[in-house]
């Protein structure tokens, strides 16, 4: 989809693409971890939840071109007809949000090499 075409999705459905787009992309990481099953899942919940996101959504800020910083800023603003999850502060799913909304546009608009670049950015700075 164009850039444009994407734009015109909410936020929240940027993000909703962006949370699964994350979960996946840390699975595959993990299997070439050699860990097993349990510790594969306990890793990815370390890496899939609101206020690890806000943390890569910190590190990621400086590298956003203006067009990721506007839909960074959307899903920040965005207010999902919830409250925010039990145990996650309600500023951590804000940036949770963004992080998603950016990595869901990026996947949508088909930028695969950004993509990796942002996430080989943010993981290597967790490690």
């Amino acid at each position: 989809m164009s850039e444009k075409e994407a734009e015109m999705l909410g936020p929240l459905q940027l993000a909703y693409a962006g949370d699964a787009v994350w979960e996946i992309l840390i699975r595959q990481r993990l299997l070439f971890q050699k860990y097993n099953v349990h510790h594969m899942h306990t890793e990815c919940i370390r890496h899939v939840n609101a206020a690890a996101q806000a943390a890569f959504m910190a590190r990621l800020r400086d590298m956003l071109t203006p067009r990721e910083a506007a839909v960074a800023q959307r899903g920040r603003n965005a207010h999902a007809r919830h409250p925010s999850p039990r145990n996650q502060h309600p500023a951590d799913y804000a940036e949770a949000t963004a992080f998603e909304a950016v990595i869901g546009f990026l996947y949508l608009t088909d930028q695969m090499d950004r993509l990796r670049e942002v996430i080989n950015r943010i993981l290597e700075e967790a490690d």
